[in-house]
């Protein structure tokens, strides 16, 4: 028994449990950047789909005559839910990419 407990506060462990709680928090930093870029793009895509999707409604009778409400609301969000999804994920693998702990290799 007085074995384990010296096993279970050796500095090996130790060390590891340190390294393991720097990884989660680089981890956690990097979503929270994918997340907050991903916002941003699918705020902008919003913008960038809702001002020529309205108008076209008001303006085109094709559009007029079968762009309902839901229709519209469905073009949108598709459109914002795109981007964000898209750019989170590529600011998750850039920063993934650039917090790597494996050295690059040399061929």
């Amino acid at each position: 028994m007085a074995k384990r407990n010296v096993a279970a506060n050796s500095s090996f462990e130790r060390t590891s449990l340190a390294s393991l709680d720097q990884k989660l928090a680089l981890a956690k930093r990097c979503s929270h950047e994918g997340v907050m870029a991903g916002v941003k793009a699918a705020v902008v895509a919003t913008i960038a789909t809702a001002i020529p999707t309205l108008a076209s409604v008001k303006m085109l009778p094709w559009a007029k005559a079968n762009l309902n409400h839901s229709a519209q609301a469905l073009i949108i969000s598709t459109v914002a839910g795109a981007a964000y999804f898209i750019v989170a994920d590529k600011t998750v693998l850039a920063t993934a990419r650039k917090n790597s702990f494996n050295p690059p290799s040399n061929p």
